[in-house]
């Protein structure tokens, strides 16, 4: 059996149109607006309400080692951007395990 493939920005764009009864071309310019202000945004934190957060979040700088000559480097301390995953997007994708007897 083939594996799925992840949905492409036309396809989101697609089913997006035909639920909410608008063009390909409008849900399509809606999704590229809602990753622009997400860009924007991610500094102080972005949220999609049942899905989760985009949060920037400060590393500590640390040792890491050259996996080719195993010496000991440093790794500088820098910003990245994090997704948390929402419970309710959690739950819906992997439903709670049953409680152990």
């Amino acid at each position: 059996m083939a594996a799925k493939k992840a949905m492409t920005k036309a396809q989101i764009a697609d089913h997006l149109a035909t639920h909410a009864g608008v063009t390909k071309k409008l849900a399509a310019g809606m999704l590229d607006e809602l990753a622009s202000l997400a860009y924007k945004e991610a500094k102080i934190g972005f949220t999609v309400p049942g899905i989760g957060k985009l949060v920037l979040q400060q590393r500590k700088a640390r040792k890491g080692r050259n996996p080719q000559t195993g010496e000991v480097i440093k790794i500088p301390a820098k910003k990245v951007v994090k997704f948390r995953v929402a419970k309710a997007c959690k739950d819906a994708v992997l439903p709670p395990a049953a409680p152990k007897k």
